[in-house]
């Protein structure tokens, strides 16, 4: 994390101040990181692959990280193979000595291609537990394969963890994945797809998946204008990337849009997935409660509900609670020239059909000249966990170069930053493109965060660097529910 695209020796020199200043504040354990209030428990360096996703369950006595990749290769040394960039399986139960298990090839870089194409990005992982018409005794991991040409959704068996076995490919021929969601406790899958016909490159298949060994096409689904035969140019920019559904609520968000003109959208899921089919307009907003339409310069990579918030500064009033929605935007490009600034939004969905903005919060770049630094600086994603140790109290926020960010949320009009984590570089980090005529250079990126029910924050590092294991310490750790 030391090294900056710097342009005079005297920027050196007053930089070099500062960032002695701050590591002697405390690193957090690890030579090199910078942090307030958070501290490092463990790594992995995931065989230096570029990750993407963290996905953390308890399977008995154990807890298992799912980490999906972008495209690229590696050598795996438990195979003694160089294997196209997949899901690494780790165990993490104990998070000081985390030990790989496995390593899932996925869909080999195309020639040319970019590390968004190939790869396995996104794992998600249910028990046959929870599961209606599962094998009670096993563990499930749904895992999109690749992100270009012959792409797929596959389930895999993954109750030995160090054994995983595929079981089947859901569908297969798509053009694209990328982040669905699964709902443990009723099988219903949305799969992140780019259906060939449909006018963007991505929308969503649902599926049951109830049984994961018989998998039920329930429909497609997407927004007025992304259909195919509708005319026109498609509203949120490259389609969907990810939904959250919540079915005690009877509600599904869906994220359009990552970087530009994004697109929210709250639906009825019972009306979703029981009302007619057939992908026409009137079809598709059959089911919509409401949507919000981004500015041209602000994209939805992500939402998290945030429902029934207690708001301290209203405990007298009428209303005294509210419904939010987190959208977290996605920085692009190198340097800070590419795109507006990347940020966390919060909307107000107390009314879901009038939602309206109410707050943003940002790391204010001057607080460690993060332009300077090269690769992205802006937001990415949030983390998807609902542990009451952190809903409706603190968002996790991976951050590019700025790392891991914790945002105290208790005021969702006023979200204030309480913790933060920048790893250090490592010997796995690999050169990140600078673009906007910055040069190649060795720097954090963290892609994605996500939390576990013991506590525990995971970052994946784009760049290369593996997937840290950090926790709360000081102040931040008092927001928490911790009992």
């Amino acid at each position: 994390m030391t090294r900056r695209h710097l342009v005079s020796a005297g920027l050196v020199i007053v930089l070099g101040v500062a960032v002695t200043a701050q590591r002697q504040a405390g690193n957090g354990g690890e030579e090199g990181a910078e942090s307030r209030d958070m501290r490092l428990v463990g790594h992995s360096d995931l065989q230096g692959r570029s990750a993407y996703q963290p996905e953390i369950k308890r399977q008995g006595d154990r807890w298992i990280a799912y980490v999906g990749h972008h495209g690229g290769s590696k050598m795996n040394p438990l195979t003694g193979r160089e294997e196209p960039n997949g899901t690494s399986i780790v165990d993490v139960t104990d998070p000081r000595n985390s030990k790989y298990l496995a390593h899932i090839p996925g869909q080999a870089l195309e020639p040319g291609g970019t590390a968004e194409s190939g790869g396995a990005q996104m794992a998600r992982v249910c028990s046959g537990a929870t599961l209606p018409r599962a094998d009670k005794t096993k563990t499930y991991l749904l895992r999109a394969y690749g992100n270009t040409a012959n792409s797929a959704h596959e389930m895999w068996d993954v109750t030995d963890p160090a054994k995983p076995t595929r079981i089947s490919v859901i569908v297969s021929g798509l053009r694209g994945t990328h982040k669905s969601f699964w709902e443990c406790d009723t099988g219903i899958a949305y799969l992140v797809s780019g259906q060939p016909g449909w006018r963007v490159p991505r929308m969503a298949k649902i599926y049951d998946l109830s049984d994961p060994a018989k998998p039920v096409f329930i429909r497609d689904f997407g927004l007025p204008g992304q259909q195919p035969g509708s005319t026109g140019t498609p509203p949120g920019d490259n389609g969907l990337h990810g939904p959250v559904s919540l079915p005690q609520q009877n509600r599904v968000y869906f994220a359009y849009g990552f970087v530009r003109d994004g697109v929210v959208q709250i639906v009825d899921r019972d009306k979703l997935l029981n009302g007619p089919k057939e992908p026409t307009e009137a079809n598709l907003l059959y089911p919509q409660i409401s949507r919000m339409d981004m500015p041209p310069s602000v994209g939805a990579h992500n939402v998290f509900p945030l429902l029934r918030m207690p708001i301290a500064e209203f405990a007298k009033e009428a209303e005294s609670t509210r419904d939010m929605l987190a959208i977290v935007d996605e920085a692009i490009g190198g340097g800070c020239a590419a795109t507006a600034r990347a940020m966390m939004w919060m909307a107000d969905i107390t009314t879901e059909t009038k939602p309206f903005g109410a707050s943003s919060w940002t790391v204010p770049e001057a607080s460690g000249n993060f332009c300077a630094r090269g690769g992205r600086f802006g937001t990415h994603s949030s983390h998807e966990n609902f542990t009451p140790i952190y809903y409706n109290r603190i968002m996790f926020v991976a951050h590019f170069n700025a790392g891991i960010r914790a945002v105290d949320v208790r005021d969702p009009f006023h979200p204030k930053e309480i913790a933060y984590y920048i790893p250090a570089l490592g010997p796995t980090t690999f050169c990140t493109p600078g673009g906007n005529g910055l040069p190649c250079v060795k720097v954090i990126q963290t892609n994605n965060v996500e939390v576990d029910d013991r506590g525990y924050i995971y970052a994946a590092d784009r760049a290369g660097t593996g997937m840290h294991i950090v926790e709360l310490t000081g102040a931040a750790r008092s927001v928490a529910n911790f009992r």
